[in-house]
């Protein structure tokens, strides 16, 4: 939905379909960021914001695409959720592999990267050709002791 269309009217983008997302449903949204514990949720989460709407996470991602204020209270409940892992991840809180696999949702990732050809090309390998004349000596097979 564009920002100058009014909730629940259809547009151009949405034909056919009315949209369920109401001011009072982001309102709700709204107070999710800061009642999740209160449902007895330890993080928030985009699932979590669904059940606390009573809608389907397919829902929240629609309206997530339709409504940039619904938008701004999802990317708040990811934002949030970051912190929380780092924080709870650093204090010990949290159990370290869940917090670590959580966070990769958030892009980040304990992997290194090792650069074995160089972008800007200061690792170029360098060849030496040095020419060698075979020993007199050592290619027919006498020795000189």
């Amino acid at each position: 939905m564009n920002d100058d269309t009014p909730h629940g009217v259809v547009s151009e983008s949405n034909a056919g379909r009315k949209s369920n997302l109401t001011p009072e449903l982001i309102t709700k949204a709204k107070l999710y960021i800061n009642e999740f514990r209160e449902g007895g949720f330890v993080l928030p989460t985009v699932e979590g914001l669904a059940y606390y709407l009573g809608v389907a996470r397919s829902s929240v991602y629609k309206y997530e695409g339709e409504d940039s204020e619904f938008s701004d209270i999802v990317e708040t409940v990811r934002q949030l959720q970051a912190i929380m892992l780092i924080n709870g991840g650093l204090m010990g809180d949290f159990n370290a592999s869940i917090a670590k696999v959580m966070m990769t949702k958030h892009g980040y990732s304990d992997k290194q990267e090792i650069d074995n050809t160089s972008s800007d090309g200061s690792m170029k390998p360098v060849f030496n050709i040095v020419g060698v004349s075979p020993d007199d000596n050592s290619a027919s097979g006498d020795r000189t002791e």
